[in-house]
């Protein structure tokens, strides 16, 4: 028996998000009246970078001309003043991201269009957050705080958060070479503002570094250290390689993650030749001891990913990183859809061979609201991006449960969708817990913005909140009740 084999025409299928390779493209930075005579020499030099960092409202107007009207330099000189957590850094190469095309490609040149093009601008979202970008009502929730995740309340050493049982984050340094409006570590991490002043680290940093070793040859049940700060870029590469080597020598940890947003921000930093170099012998011995050693970035809009961050990326790779990874955060307006989601995923893996791997919900620090969004909104968006990318770059959309650390979005034990209270459970002891005989069945809460609330949960929080410390508890009462009100709802 013979079968025909019958050629197939080609079916267009409608699907909800339409795939399409878009070639990396860098935005043209003489395009800004400040950058018009800016070599391609110069922009490509990390110290020229560097240097040209827009750090105040006068050096950004430098850069920008009479692009930008006044009522926005105004409305962030307000920011700056009444709601910002982090202070103004911006290196170029991130600047040069924001409304990246103008005149004959479509956009407006000057004035009250181009504002408006910026003020809607995803990066510019959380790199030059604005006043009216702001709640007014729910500016921050009433269970915000400065250390969101209590990082530092599990330091077993200064900078050295062991939450997770295997898992250490060794913070080395608090600043970076760019500063985000919505930062976790804000507590900690870049220049006082007139809203947060940070806290400093006391010891000297030869002596923190190796109070770290000491904690990590001591404890044989850690394998894997997140060298993070602030951002590594920011270290003097000798400094940070001599780390890594002394991480190298503790046979009982087997991964190490460099966590870096300059891989995005500042491409330039790591393709100089210094880096490069440097990176090639560390990833050299971690090879030869069966240690995987990868960097993390952090980029949350394919608008950043651009034909340097690219070659960043692959130069690494060349140099012998095992992975480079991608840790974006969800945030409303920058990248709350699947479309901008599964286009920042495809540019990161077809074009930069960076691994997308995780999205984080909007951690609950203050003023962070119009970036947060709800549970519910964020277990949508994990459902609509499956399917479409290879299973191992699928990134896992997930919620940083203060106390107890990462949970998919979907793992929550009950949802109070009225209040917007999440309920978690977890299946291991923090470093502050080695006595707490119900760690493991207590429940844990997190806490939806409550502006994404139905009417009656957002009366319920008006309610509640009250500064007299006698309401306060009354709402820690209040909230109880509904929290086993919800769990016996869910069985």
């Amino acid at each position: 028996m013979t079968f025909a084999i019958i050629p197939l025409m080609s079916v267009a299928i409608e699907q909800p998000y339409h795939y399409r390779r878009h070639p990396l493209v860098e935005p043209d930075w003489t395009r800004l009246p400040g950058w018009r005579d800016v070599t391609t020499a110069q922009w490509e030099d990390v110290q020229w970078q560097r240097s040209h960092c827009v750090k105040n409202i006068r050096q950004l107007r430098e850069v920008m001309g009479d692009l930008l009207t006044d009522e926005f330099y105004a409305d962030l000189d307000k920011d700056q003043a009444e709601r910002a957590t982090m202070s103004i850094l911006v290196p170029p190469q991130m600047l040069n991201t924001m409304v990246p095309a103008t005149g004959d490609a479509g956009m407006p040149s000057s004035g009250a269009a181009y504002t408006a093009a910026f003020y809607a601008d995803p990066v510019r979202r959380y790199m030059l957050p604005v006043f009216s970008d702001r709640r007014s009502d729910w500016p921050s929730h009433p269970k915000s705080s400065r250390d969101s995740l209590h990082e530092q309340d599990m330091w077993v050493a200064e900078g050295l958060t062991h939450r997770y049982p295997t898992k250490v984050l060794a913070e080395l340094l608090p600043t970076c070479p760019q500063y985000c409006g919505h930062c976790t570590r804000m507590d900690l991490v870049g220049n006082s503002t007139a809203q947060v002043t940070k806290l400093k680290l006391a010891g000297k940093p030869a002596d923190r570094y190796g109070a770290m070793i000491d904690y990590l040859r001591a404890t044989p049940t850690v394998r894997d250290v997140v060298v993070s700060g602030g951002d590594v870029a920011n270290m003097p590469w000798k400094n940070l390689e001599a780390f890594v080597d002394q991480l190298l020598t503790i046979d009982n940890v087997r991964d190490i993650r460099l966590a870096t947003k300059a891989l995005m921000g500042l491409p330039q930093h790591w393709l100089s030749p210094e880096v490069v170099e440097g990176v090639g012998r560390v990833a050299a011995t971690a090879r030869a001891r069966g240690v995987h050693l990868a960097i993390h970035t952090h980029v949350n809009n394919a608008q950043s990913v651009t034909p340097l961050v690219a070659k960043a990326a692959r130069a690494m790779m060349d140099a012998g990183i095992f992975n480079v990874r991608n840790q974006g955060v969800l945030m409303r307006g920058v990248n709350d859809t699947p479309e901008q989601l599964l286009d920042l995923c495809f540019a990161l893996q077809d074009e930069a061979a960076i691994t997308p791997y995780y999205f984080y919900m909007c951690d609950m620090i203050p003023f962070s609201e119009h970036w947060r969004l709800s549970l519910a909104e964020a277990q949508r968006l994990q459902h609509s991006i499956m399917g479409y990318l290879p299973g191992f770059a699928t990134p896992r959309i997930v919620c940083d449960v203060p106390f107890v650390g990462k949970r998919w979005v979907n793992q929550n034990d009950a949802y109070d969708r009225e209040l917007g209270i999440s309920y978690w459970r977890k299946n291991y002891r923090t470093s502050i817990e080695a006595a707490d005989a119900d760690a493991l069945s207590r429940e844990y809460v997190y806490y939806d913005p409550i502006y994404t609330l139905p009417e009656a949960g957002q009366q319920w929080w008006r309610s509640a909140v009250d500064q007299d410390a006698t309401h306060a508890a009354s709402m820690e009462a209040a909230l109880a009740s509904r929290s086993v009100a919800a769990l016996q709802a869910t069985r």
